[in-house]
């Protein structure tokens, strides 16, 4: 079966798959928040983070429940953050995207997996400059079931592997030369084991364009908010914009170093 196979089939897919993001975007902003706040992620109902108050249903559709009263809690009235919408409308997008990318396949389901804990590990580390284990062994795992069911030959699979190792220790090594040339810490141990992650998903061309990408994003994000707030740390979180990356690369690799690469 293909989303492609007639318009309506693509509107009905399209529509279901920007919903279910939606709803998903809402659990992994939860997901992160407990993550940062020490809560468990799969125990316990969603509640406002002001007073306690339990969600019910109705506080919880995607974007509209926000909308409709007017973000502030329908409990205490205190003012709900616009990042719920905004994230519940990203990861629809980010949903539907994959699913016209990829199609009705078990490719898609992979690496929107791959999605799912790039969007978390974004949303810990502006938070708390924190890339989680779990979203990267998630992810691993993801991709080892995914390469199982979509029977990947070894010689692929092995080169991912290879490309993963290099990248993580390439930059590890890197990061130790710089750790010690600016008698500071150049890059976190979190960002070195999303890099080897990637390698998995994007080979090595792949990560390499993903390496390069994230330094311009990271540049740009950090001069931004410089701007924003000219008074705040001089730490900025780099998972984000590997994680960016990564997404990008991940959706629409092929046509980028295509164009890339025509340029020479």
């Amino acid at each position: 079966m293909s989303i492609w196979q007639s318009r309506g089939m693509l509107v009905y897919f399209g529509c279901v798959a920007f919903a279910l993001g939606a709803v998903f975007g809402s659990f992994l902003n939860c997901a992160a928040w407990r993550i940062t706040h020490g809560e468990s992620v799969m125990k316990g109902r969603s509640h406002c983070p002001q007073c306690g108050h339990v969600l019910s249903p109705r506080e919880l559709i995607p974007i509209f429940s926000w909308l409709f009263q007017r973000g502030r809690c329908r409990s205490c009235g205190g003012k709900i953050p616009a990042r719920y919408p905004l994230t519940e409308l990203i990861f629809g997008l980010l949903t539907l995207l994959c699913l016209l990318r990829f199609d009705l396949t078990w490719l898609c389901l992979r690496n929107w997996v791959f999605l799912c804990c790039l969007f978390v590990l974004t949303l810990t580390d502006l938070d708390d400059y924190l890339i989680p284990d779990s979203c990267l062994i998630i992810a691993a795992v993801a991709w080892l079931i995914g390469a199982l069911l979509m029977r990947t030959p070894w010689q692929e699979m092995l080169k991912s592997l290879l490309a993963g190792l290099l990248f993580g220790g390439g930059i590890l090594g890197v990061s130790l030369l710089m750790d010690r040339l600016l008698q500071r810490d150049s890059l976190g141990g979190g960002d070195i084991k999303l890099f080897a992650v990637c390698g998995l998903y994007l080979g090595f061309i792949g990560t390499l364009f993903t390496v390069m990408l994230s330094c311009i994003l990271g540049l740009a994000f950090a001069a931004l908010r410089k701007r924003m707030n000219p008074d705040g740390k001089k730490e900025f979180p780099f998972g984000p914009s590997i994680a960016a990356a990564a997404a990008l690369m991940l959706l629409y690799g092929e046509p980028l170093v295509t164009w890339y690469t025509s340029l020479f």
